[in-house]
Parts: structure tokens; sequence; C-alpha cells
């Protein structure tokens, strides 16, 4: 079956207290690239100068990184993890993508 290789990976660790280096890479690297993307989304939605609108993701970013990085850490699965660090990504890049 197509699936079978997905098998590995949506199961949960059996070490509840290891977190895992893929999971924290996927934390560090999914939460920046998602907090980048919502931040460009958030450029591209406020109206007016763009200058000023600068300083909003600017300030917002770091927060953003840091609360999306800890949600992704505690996805349970490895696939979870890689979902939630992918699938919003895609969609504020989409998103931003078609409004330019």
């Amino acid at each position: 079956m197509p699936i079978d290789f997905l098998k590995p990976v949506s199961v949960p660790d059996q070490q509840g207290g290891r977190m895992g280096w893929f999971r924290a890479v996927c934390a560090v690297f999914g939460g920046l690239a998602v907090a980048y993307s919502a931040m460009t989304l958030l450029v591209v939605l406020v109206p007016g100068d763009k200058t000023h609108a600068l300083f909003i993701p600017f300030l917002f970013t770091p927060l953003a990184w840091a609360c999306t990085g800890l949600w992704i850490s505690l996805s349970r699965t490895r696939l979870q993890a890689v979902v939630r660090s992918c699938g919003p990504t895609l969609l504020f890049s989409l998103a931003a993508a078609l409004l330019i």
C-alpha cells in the first residue's frame, strides 16, 4: 500500500520525556518559516505605505516564532510535526502570493 511508508512516522514515540532531534529541528526551522510567512502576509494585508507596515512584523516575528516553535514541538508524532511546520507555511505563502 502507498501509505505504509507513513507508519513509522505516524506512531507516537515510546518515550514521552524525550523530544527527539527531528521534532526539535522541525520546531526551530518550521517555526521560523511559519513566522516569516505569516509576517509577509501581514505586510501584504496592511493597507497604506509599506515602509510603516514593516515595523509591526519586525516586532512580532520573534513572538510568532516562539509560539509556533512551541506548538510544533508539542506534537505527538513526527508526521504531525512535519504537517504543523509545512501546512501553515504553505497556506500563508500561497495567500501572500495570491494577494500580491
